[in-house]
């Protein structure tokens, strides 16, 4: 288990530490005490993409923010290209650091999160989903193999290929958009993370997450930004019929980056849906 911090979850999470799972040294950051919350960053991010979020959580919570393999400061290993390695190391993670916790997964993330809870319920007490398809259509498809090509061969266009995803990723806050196209560029580093995870999210086209939904047993909460055309009201649609179990939020005023767009409603929206699990591991 982690070290107790003596500082409440709203100030920032700590410096990166480092632990060895498998095949991949995982860099992750965590920020006060209580009931552990994961937070699993998208694609072409690591965990600083969640800072917002996190300096608005409540007190009485332990936020745990790991960057993805081969993302930020994580090793990317034997990258496979499937949800499924990516889910198990989101699982060895919850095994090896918090225990079961609560799991807030972003775009990407949100696959591994569901992908996780199917496979070690256990361990996820709680899926919070956020900007997320458990399908990819054959446009997107098509898409990541373009930026998976590019980055491979022509970097430099892979990188202005990347600024003007974020550009159209964002509705809202668009005054510091070439910041944060800096930052997900740095995010990528070498591109190894990036086309591993990319692969996975191809795999989606052909065997999508969708059927294997209702397997779930794990409370779930999905959230939508209403000017998300990354990942549309089709693909919340889609989420909410595989699961009609499942609670749902809509934000606003938001593109694909929520947490860009509209910091506070997102936070308000995960903040509320924390507390309706209690940490005894019971629904209220």
């Amino acid at each position: 288990m982690a070290p107790q911090i003596a500082r409440g979850a709203a100030q920032a999470p700590s410096g990166k530490e480092k632990v060895l799972l498998g095949d991949i040294e995982v860099a992750f950051r965590h920020a006060g005490t209580g009931p552990a919350v994961v937070f699993v960053h998208g694609l072409a991010e690591d965990g600083r993409s969640w800072d917002e979020i996190i300096a608005r959580l409540p007190p009485g919570l332990a936020a745990f923010v790991p960057d993805l393999r081969g993302h930020g400061g994580t090793t990317a290993g034997e990258g496979v290209g499937t949800t499924a390695q990516l889910a198990s190391d989101l699982t060895a993670f919850l095994d090896a650091i918090t225990g079961p916790a609560i799991c807030v997964g972003f775009s990407l993330g949100g696959v591994i999160v569901l992908a996780a809870a199917l496979q070690r319920p256990d361990l996820v007490r709680k899926a919070v989903v956020i900007g997320t398809s458990s399908k990819v259509g054959r446009a997107a498809a098509s898409f990541f193999k373009e930026r998976i090509s590019q980055l491979q061969s022509d970097p430099a266009a892979f990188h202005e290929g990347l600024a003007a995803d974020t550009a159209a990723q964002i509705f809202h806050k668009r005054d510091g958009i070439a910041g944060i196209a800096a930052r997900r560029i740095a995010a990528v580093g070498d591109g190894a993370g990036y086309v591993n995870a990319a692969k996975a999210m191809v795999a989606l086209a052909d065997d999508p997450l969708t059927d294997r939904l209702s397997d779930i047993r794990v409370p779930v909460h999905i959230i939508h930004g209403v000017e998300d055309v990354f990942c549309p009201q089709k693909a919340a649609d889609i989420l909410r019929e595989a699961m009609p179990q499942a609670s749902y939020a809509e934000i606003p005023g938001a593109g694909h980056l929520l947490a860009v767009d509209q910091p506070d409603l997102l936070a308000l929206e995960i903040n509320s849906t924390l507390t309706t699990l209690s940490f005894s591991g019971e629904t209220e």
